[in-house]
C-alpha cells in the first residue's frame, strides 16, 4: 500500500516539474524573440540586452557617477570610484564577488561607450597637430 503512495507522489512531482520547465522554456523563447524584434526595429537597448551587457545608465548608478554629457566623462573619477569599490568588495575581506563583477562590468561599459569617442578626438587632435612619427637613431 505504501508503494502506491510513493509512486503517486513521484508521478505528480514529475508532472509539476515538467510543466514548470516547459513554461520557463516558453518564457525564455518569448523574451528572446522580443529582444530580437526590438533590436531589429532599431532600439539600441534591445540589442544590448540580447548581448547580456548592462546599459550606460546602470553603469553610472553602480559607480555613482554622472552620465557622460556629449561624449565627455571624467574618466579619472570613474577609475577612482572603480578602484575604491572593487577593493571594498574584496571577498577575502568579507565583500561580495557578485558586486565585484558588477563593478568590473560597469567600468567595461564606460570604456566601451567612451573608447570610440576618445579615439575619434585623439585622431582629430593628431590631424590638427600634424603627423609626427617617432624617429629612432642607432647609436
Amino acid at each position: 500500500m505504501a508503494h502506491k503512495f510513493v509512486i503517486t507522489a513521484f508521478l505528480t512531482g514529475s508532472r509539476i516539474l515538467g510543466r514548470s520547465f516547459v513554461a520557463a522554456y516558453r518564457q525564455a523563447q518569448a523574451s528572446t524573440a522580443y529582444q530580437r524584434a526590438q533590436a531589429k526595429n532599431g532600439n539600441a537597448a534591445g540589442g544590448r540586452a540580447l548581448a547580456g551587457s548592462m546599459t550606460l545608465d546602470e553603469a553610472c548608478r553602480i559607480l555613482n557617477v554622472k552620465p557622460p554629457a556629449g561624449g565627455q566623462a571624467n574618466m579619472e573619477e570613474v577609475v577612482e570610484r572603480y578602484k575604491r569599490l572593487f577593493d571594498a568588495n574584496e571577498p577575502q575581506k568579507g565583500g561580495s564577488f557578485y558586486l565585484q563583477s558588477k563593478i568590473v562590468r560597469a567600468k567595461e561599459r564606460f570604456e566601451a561607450e567612451l573608447g570610440p569617442i576618445r579615439d575619434k578626438l585623439e585622431a582629430e587632435a593628431e590631424i590638427k597637430e600634424g603627423f609626427k612619427p617617432k624617429v629612432y637613431k642607432d647609436s
